[in-house]
């Protein structure tokens, strides 16, 4: 068992400055991180585009070879974070890939409990897509546990993408890495809400696409792409929210696989569904107990205090406490 003062947040510089509890980072530091991000997420956005091709990009051979490109770039992003360290003399307690939540501490509970607070706060539309749906339970329990229907879906090209590699690698590089280099700088609560701005920005390469294949007017792909950055930047706040709580990155990827699968809730169609009611009381429902269990589900002590990410911060903060 560590000794108590290993455990201490005692990670910046030695030369950091302290004062009134806080501290001061060293000169350079935000100046660092943010170029660092930026770097990161344009190299994981460039690596889409390094292939020439006239194909969509639901095309299986686009996909494939954009498969390739990321997993390249995702696996050398943990070299980002480390030169981003050895560069500005932070140093960190724990090792490089605890402080990108991979770790055996607290995994069970960030394997089980953020996905399903996530689970609540699609309360409303996974009832909608049960009194929807032509299966009965038992039906779709036997088709969960068929292999063949697992063997469809690692062959079909789009759903590996959108529930495996964009959810693994999107946290991988814009959470697991970009976190530990803005706590730091910034402090667990401002890196939560700058985080995302990344994420979000990175989604616009769709706006290329969808002009080059004229998909839509301008003006709507213009709209389209305020919405994505919107909605990605928001759920993006959530992943960071639940890395920084719990230290592991496996909750973030899981989250972002099952927001993947069902999708922005269409709530119009809520709106005019023949039981109303119970579906539009089920979207709040789900809104309310989200909200009330947000911080129990995602409480630290589950997960090992202190995460390792909230140890690159010598000011205590709240997000980061029992």
């Amino acid at each position: 068992m560590a000794e108590e003062e290993d455990l201490s947040p005692n990670l910046l510089t030695e030369d950091m400055e302290h004062s009134n509890g806080g501290f001061v980072p060293p000169d350079g530091l935000c100046w660092v991180s943010v170029l660092s991000c930026l770097l990161l997420a344009c190299s994981y956005v460039g690596s889409l585009y390094v292939w020439r091709s006239d194909l969509p990009r639901d095309h299986p051979t686009v996909i494939k070879r954009r498969f390739t490109s990321v997993l390249i770039v995702s696996g050398l992003s943990p070299l980002f974070v480390w030169a981003w360290r050895e560069f500005t003399g932070v140093r960190t307690g724990p090792s490089l890939l605890a402080l990108m939540g991979i770790h055996f501490e607290g995994l069970l509970p960030a394997i089980i409990l953020p996905l399903v607070l996530t689970m609540v706060l699609f309360l409303g539309p996974l009832m909608q897509l049960a009194m929807d749906c032509p299966w009965s339970f038992m039906d779709g329990i036997r088709v969960a546990f068929d292999p063949w229907f697992w063997m469809l879906c690692f062959s079909d090209m789009r759903w590996l993408r959108n529930q495996v590699v964009a959810p693994l690698t999107e946290e991988l590089v814009f959470r697991a890495c970009m976190l530990p280099m803005l706590v730091p700088c910034a402090g667990p609560l401002t890196a939560i809400f700058t985080c995302p701005l990344f994420f979000g920005v990175a989604h616009f390469h769709h706006v290329i696409e969808l002009l080059r294949f004229r998909q839509g007017t301008l003006s709507g792909i213009f709209l389209s792409a305020v919405f994505q950055f919107s909605y990605t930047a928001v759920f993006g706040a959530y992943t960071a929210f639940i890395f920084i709580r719990t230290g592991h990155l496996i909750g973030p990827v899981l989250c972002h696989s099952f927001c993947n699968y069902m999708g922005f809730p269409a709530i119009s169609a809520a709106m005019e569904h023949p039981h109303r009611l119970t579906v539009l009381s089920s979207y709040l429902m789900g809104v309310l107990l989200f909200l009330f269990f947000l911080f129990p589900f995602t409480d630290p002590s589950y997960y090992g205090l202190p995460t390792p990410v909230c140890t690159l911060t010598s000011s205590p903060s709240s997000l980061c406490l029992s």
